[in-house]
């Protein structure tokens, strides 16, 4: 048992005021493995202030400092390395070497590639008789998601944190014990108080308070599409900056002529990393039909041969998803896709002999409906959904049959042909013939996937505001570098 009863607020482990823990479950057997505070308005507020007051003071600090910090935070992670995937595994699901790689190597990346990108950051750009300078936009109210729930706050807190700002954590409930283990690595560091500030409890309370409250300058959240939204509605009488990393349902476009044996691996991969609880999984696969029959044979064998089981057993693929509520969800699509298409692996029901905790079936359905509710709705689990289509035009044109528009690949013959293709897909990001996932490069969706960049120096600059100078003349401009200290 992990038992965290306190919150971290104002450079402080802290009292909550609100009232009964919140248990965490372990995903692999439903059994409660930790507690954390359920924090209240209250605890908000206090945090809220706390950051306020640190801002001034922090913002101030010189920006190769601030990137000196972010550092340190990454090299704190990766210290703490074998404890956080252990965690994270059990929480989450993931199986124990995916978290190693990417639920704690990822997260300790995105910090060190931030901190480098503030310390590239130009300190001045000088147009006309202007000069203008980047200013921290304050307060920011982070809120994370459960399926990477270390990485996904580092790409929040390290951008805010190098460009000056001060941050109010609202972990989720379902998968926080990493973000506790975060704040003891940065306790350790000795920042200004109230700099960082941890607040757990209920999205609808915590979440709702940094999004409208009127002394947070900026809201940041990863999460559904109907998350984003309620945080929009309750930032607007603010008129606050809001950065928005909602959901999708990513398509992955084979070309006629693509290697298949490498192809359908890169697909696989691509829908079920993380048990398929991952935003920008191409969970839509969008074959030629000519070739779908064989695409299906292959698809099926490989995910027929995944070991699902306890995520903690080296030997395991795919392990449960995060919780009981995701579980149902899941398994209701599932039925559903029984209806609308062919299944050609998995199905309803538990695994065998896993009907204790969260595991779900590796699932596979096809000559589905671009319309079908399986190939348009996320599904957030480990289901797959291959649609057929006539025509490189028509294959285009079911990829971007989607409300989201967060991810997507195209795999062709050569790169040429898939970067023509890839160009035409109305989405943030897209993996060309197997490319991989780079943390430097901008992340973020069009549409409902929605708004602003993560990670590299786009991701920084999110967490800016641009301030203009007006001199008399570009004469009476001030020494160069003048302005580079803090920005």
């Amino acid at each position: 048992m992990i038992e965290r009863n306190t919150l971290y607020i104002d450079g402080e482990w802290v009292t909550p005021s609100g009232g009964e823990p919140i248990t965490v479950i372990e995903a692999a057997t439903g059994e409660v493995i930790g507690t954390v505070p359920s924090g209240n308005a209250v605890d908000a507020e206090r945090a809220i202030q706390a950051a306020r007051r640190a801002f001034d003071g922090w913002s101030q600090v010189p920006i190769a400092e601030r990137a000196d910090v972010v550092s340190a935070i990454a090299a704190g992670l990766r210290e703490r390395e074998d404890e956080l995937a252990r965690i994270m595994s059990q929480e989450v699901g993931t199986p124990l070497a995916i978290s190693v790689r990417v639920q704690v190597g990822l997260a300790a990346s995105v910090f060190e590639t931030i901190a480098q990108a503030a310390r590239e950051l130009p300190a001045e750009e000088r147009i006309g008789n202007s000069i203008v300078i980047r200013v921290p936009v304050g307060v920011v109210g982070a809120i994370t998601p459960w399926n990477y729930p270390l990485y996904q706050l580092a790409a929040k807190v390290g951008p805010a944190l190098a460009a000056g700002c001060t941050v109010v954590v609202k972990p989720s409930s379902v998968a926080p014990l990493s973000n506790f283990i975060l704040a003891e690595i940065i306790d350790g560091l000795g920042l200004p108080k109230g700099v960082f500030n941890l607040v757990s409890g209920p999205g609808a309370l915590i979440g709702e308070i940094l999004s409208s409250h009127p002394e947070v300058d900026m809201v940041s959240i990863t999460g559904s599409t109907g998350a984003g939204v309620r945080v929009s509605e309750a930032a607007a009488p603010t008129v606050k900056k809001v950065a928005l990393e909602l959901g999708g349902k990513s398509a992955f476009l084979l070309v006629e002529g693509a290697d298949l044996d490498v192809a359908i691996a890169n697909a696989v991969r691509g829908c079920f990393v993380n048990n398929g609880q991952t935003c920008s999984a191409t969970t839509r696969l969008i074959v030629p039909n000519e070739i779908i029959e064989e695409v299906e044979e292959r698809v099926a064998a490989l995910v027929n041969a995944f070991t699902v089981g306890n995520p903690l057993d080296a030997a395991v693929d795919l392990g449960p998803v995060a919780s009981a509520a995701q579980h149902k969800v899941v398994a209701d699509y599932i039925e559903i896709g029984m209806t609308e298409g062919t299944l050609i692996a998995g199905g309803p029901g538990f695994p065998d002999g896993l009907d204790k905790g969260y595991f779900i079936k590796p699932t596979v359905f096809s000559r589905l409906s671009p319309k079908a509710r399986i190939a348009q709705e996320e599904i957030f689990g480990p289901v797959l959904a291959i649609i057929g289509y006539d025509g490189l035009e028509q294959g285009i044109e079911f990829a971007n049959d989607s409300e989201f528009g967060l991810s997507g690949a195209v795999f062709a013959a050569d790169i040429p042909t898939a970067v023509s293709v890839a160009k035409r897909l109305r989405t943030g990001q897209v993996s060309v013939n197997g490319g991989r996932f780079n943390a430097n490069a901008p992340f973020g969706g069009f549409k409902t996937s929605g708004i602003g960049r993560e990670l590299g120096h786009h991701g920084l600059m999110e967490y800016f505001e641009m301030l203009s100078l007006q001199f008399p003349s570009s004469d009476d401009f001030p020494t160069s570098g003048d302005f580079g200290s803090t920005v």
